[in-house]
């Protein structure tokens, strides 16, 4: 009776790894661990849907099947796949994509930037939940001047009416004619958390964009654009989420 699974080589040449002769080269040569362990037989066979691969150390997904995709929503468009009051949703942004997909968090209509779309139903409970605490950075354009003083105060943590705040980082960006630009980087997801967060310092955002989540940057992505998150980006999100 044959092993079960794929050939090693097989699995991470399809990866994108490279060759499958290349693939052999670094098998052979000790580069290779499959859930933990370090694999030199070129017979070797893993599922690709269970097993952890790394090269080098670094995380090779290789499930077959499954899409990860990263979006710049727009604003205006509501963050749900099919919306009941007829507004523009998510799917806008997906022509000619047949898979079933679901979204990874929410974004207010009103907010715009980066959020993640996946077949993946388990990747996606996870990454939306609070216990794995990804970090999540926010490009906020808030009335007034947003001092030291007013930064201090948010890395010392603020409590709104549902609960204390944690800030993991705070960075003025520019100021003009009154108005300032500042990053906040949160590990939060509460509903409208940033928008609230600065109101209570005195400084209600007039637009906000997420521009990451964890190791995920929007980059160039233009608004309103979709692409693949890359095999290292999708490699640390699972390491992330314990997948």
């Amino acid at each position: 009776m044959s092993d079960p699974g794929v050939r090693l080589q097989k699995v991470l040449a399809e990866a994108g790894v490279a060759s499958r002769r290349r693939c052999e080269e670094l098998i052979s040569g000790g580069r290779v661990e499959v859930d933990g362990t370090v694999v030199t037989q070129l017979g070797a066979r893993v599922d690709p849907e269970t097993a952890t691969i790394r090269v080098d150390g670094e995380r090779v997904p290789v499930a077959a099947g499954k899409v990860y995709l990263v979006a710049n929503k727009p604003r205006g468009v509501v963050s749900s796949m099919a919306d009941e009051e007829g507004r523009p949703d998510l799917r806008t942004l997906l022509s000619g994509r047949a898979e079933r997909l679901f979204h990874v968090g929410r974004l207010d209509t009103d907010t715009e930037g980066l959020i993640v779309l996946t077949n993946d139903g388990e990747f996606a409970h996870r990454l939306a939940h609070p216990s794995f605490e990804l970090r999540k950075t926010y490009l906020a354009q808030v009335d007034g001047t947003v001092t030291p003083r007013t930064r201090r105060s948010l890395l010392a943590g603020i409590t709104l009416s549902d609960g204390p705040v944690t800030v993991d980082s705070v960075r003025v960006i520019g100021a003009n004619q009154g108005r300032t630009l500042v990053e906040l980087v949160i590990h939060e997801g509460r509903n409208r958390i940033v928008r609230r967060l600065l109101a209570e310092v005195g400084h209600p955002v007039q637009r906000l964009s997420r521009t990451a989540i964890g190791p995920v940057r929007l980059g160039t992505l233009r608004s309103g654009d979709v692409r693949d998150l890359t095999p290292a980006e999708l490699g640390l999100l699972l390491d992330e989420v314990g997948l």
